[in-house]
């Protein structure tokens, strides 16, 4: 049985329409709002959550872009602790941090068994329906049920998951770090860890410096690698110099400069982007591609380049990880203070900035934007 009674509730954000106009603090597409919550099931934890970060991904459903079954309960990428646990949960326990992660693994399917390359087909079905790994919602308002998103619902002061979407951390790793493991830094880091073998010393270019961008950057400096950073907001470039980049250029100031990686990390979500970093990409390299653009993008290339130069475009979801083998791996990196992940995290706000914080990621002038959620109201108590 579970170790809490129920019902429970939280407050969160919901969002009920797509394609708001911005500026989005003034159409205010996503509502905060208390909500019921089922206690967890079979292999599911009520996680108090202390910080969640603001995602381009989040970003994208409020746009559209990425349609949800609505009403939805938005965040994914977030951090908290375990109050409770439902029947059958092993690996993690009351009081543990947890590493909130927007897919989770079943462990049995072939695509499981991939070592990270394919994403869980059970976990994604999941994803698309708005449902928890083991089926159905937790969530309710006004009597009728709301989606969860990526299986976490991050936005929120509690949410109830499947134990397979969290990943425990040790009590040093603070709040807001272990937020941004959960997706900035397994997609970029993951992209530069995971996908090829390079040799040490090797020149990794990273097209878009937002914060999965960024994180590509940390982790390939962490590993030893030359990084040369691609944006087009100068501010952004600027700090990709400080965080390690040898150097950093615009687009058009990398194809001049006639910059090549013999790794490229696309974290740009669109097409153009894209075709900026394949070129980039040297002869016998591997471009990367992680950012997700609208579904009808198209890309133009050439292939007789891929052909005469060896080169490789893959795909790589959540930067091809294992959650539960790699975040312990920036954990490490991170204690040993060769990757500080502190530096992804551009403020601190509230729940109740939340839309206003959709239209400082749109602008631009954020990599992530981390939601404290520890004195927010809306306790999961009893109804």
């Amino acid at each position: 049985m579970s170790t809490h009674p129920g019902p429970l509730h939280t407050t969160g954000a919901v969002l009920r329409t797509l394609q708001a106009e911005a500026p989005y603090a003034q159409s205010a597409p996503l509502e905060v709002r208390r909500l019921d919550l089922d206690p967890p099931g079979e292999r599911e934890i009520l996680v108090r959550i202390e910080a969640a970060s603001v995602c381009h991904s989040d970003l994208s459903v409020v746009q559209g872009r990425r349609p949800r079954p609505l009403p939805m309960l938005l965040g994914h990428e977030s951090a908290g602790i375990v109050e409770a646990v439902g029947p059958g949960v092993s690996t993690v326990g009351r009081g543990d941090r947890v590493v909130m992660t927007f897919l989770p693994r079943c462990g049995a399917c072939e695509a499981c068994d991939t070592e990270g390359r394919l994403p869980c087909t059970p976990g994604s079905a999941a994803n698309e329906r708005g449902d928890l790994l083991g089926g159905g919602r937790r969530l309710h308002a006004d009597g009728e049920s709301v989606a969860h998103h990526l299986g976490v619902s991050g936005f929120a002061t509690h949410a109830v998951v499947d134990e397979r979407s969290v990943v425990p951390v040790e009590a040093d790793v603070p709040a807001d770090v272990a937020a941004v493991l959960g997706c900035a830094v397994l997609t970029g880091g993951g992209a530069v860890m995971n996908v090829v073998e390079l040799r040490r010393s090797s020149t990794i270019v990273v097209v878009g410096l937002g914060g999965v961008g960024m994180a590509a950057v940390l982790v390939a400096r962490a590993l030893g690698h030359e990084v040369v950073g691609v944006d087009g907001i100068a501010s952004k470039r600027e700090l990709a110099r400080e965080l390690g980049a040898a150097r950093a250029w615009s687009p058009q100031e990398a194809t001049e400069q006639e910059v090549r990686g013999h790794l490229v990390v696309d974290a740009t979500g669109n097409p153009r982007g894209f075709e900026t970093a394949v070129a980039l990409t040297a002869p016998g390299g591997t471009t990367v591609t992680v950012g997700l653009p609208p579904a009808d993008a198209e890309s133009t290339l050439r292939p007789l380049a891929l052909v005469a130069q060896a080169r490789t475009i893959t795909g790589s979801y959540l930067g091809s990880a294992v959650p539960r083998r790699d975040i312990p791996r920036f954990v490490d990196l991170w204690r040993q203070g060769r990757l500080p992940i502190e530096r992804l995290i551009s403020s601190h706000i509230g729940l109740e900035e939340i839309n206003r914080a959709m239209d400082r990621l749109e602008a631009g002038d954020e990599l992530r934007q981390v939601i404290l959620l520890t004195d927010a109201p809306g306790e999961a108590a009893p109804a």
